[in-house]
């Protein structure tokens, strides 16, 4: 999917994490098992949920298998960084392997798992920044500054999903929660609402102020590229 102003550099970036380690769910106990294993690949999400609910903890696997990757991709785009995407992947699901027999079908699987997935994100970006703080680092100095130093001193060699994904780094996480949702996940408004509690119309707000930041971000990449 093109972000929007970006053309094909925007499915680079959805690509970027795919050399990834397989999840192991260490947490999640193997027993009580209740159907057989061959029937699981037909059953959609909800008939997993309730067969889960049910006793049979066999088909929580399934339901990873079928969303790890997409879950990867959001939390590759959120910080572009290969070596955390995959424990907190891991995260997300023990997290949702716990919440699930609480789970009531008020929205889809995913749109609750995404909503996982924020929250873990928003947990660790609150982290960084105190980390941040606490050693007298601005937020944002050194992604600012690779940045910067790659488009000032290798514009023939640019790498266009990692620059992308370099200047999603730069923006507020609201900002880019929004644009990692809608231009990446192909979620649509109403989805996007639930995952990041708010309303549609605060949705559609920091979805078109974070396209405009990016797109400033990137601007002389832009503006190099067309001459």
């Amino acid at each position: 999917m093109a972000l929007p102003g970006y053309g094909g550099m925007w499915e680079e970036t959805a690509r970027g994490s795919s050399a990834s380690r397989p999840i192991v769910m260490t947490s999640i106990p193997q027993q009580r098992v209740v159907s057989q294993p061959g029937s699981y690949a037909q059953l959609d999400d909800e008939a997993l949920i309730l067969l889960f609910q049910r006793g049979d903890e066999h088909a929580y696997r399934f339901l990873v298998e079928r969303h790890k990757e997409r879950i990867r991709n959001l939390l590759f785009s959120m910080f572009h960084d290969p070596a955390v995407v995959d424990d907190m992947a891991q995260e997300v699901f023990i997290k949702a392997y716990q919440a699930l027999p609480r789970f009531r079908f008020e929205s889809s699987f995913y749109t609750w798992l995404y909503r996982i997935a924020v929250n873990k994100s928003r947990d660790e970006l609150r982290r960084r920044k105190v980390r941040r703080f606490l050693t007298f680092q601005p937020l944002d100095e050194g992604m600012e500054k690779n940045l910067h130093d790659k488009m000032a001193h290798r514009p023939e060699s640019h790498d266009a999903k990692e620059l992308i994904g370099m200047g999603l780094q730069l923006l507020p996480e609201k900002f880019r929660t929004a644009i990692v949702l809608k231009d990446l996940e192909g979620l649509s408004y109403e989805e996007m609402a639930v995952v990041m509690r708010c309303e549609i119309g605060t949705v559609k707000s920091r979805l078109s102020r974070g396209r405009t930041m990016l797109r400033k971000a990137l601007e002389p990449l832009l503006k190099e590229g067309a001459q």
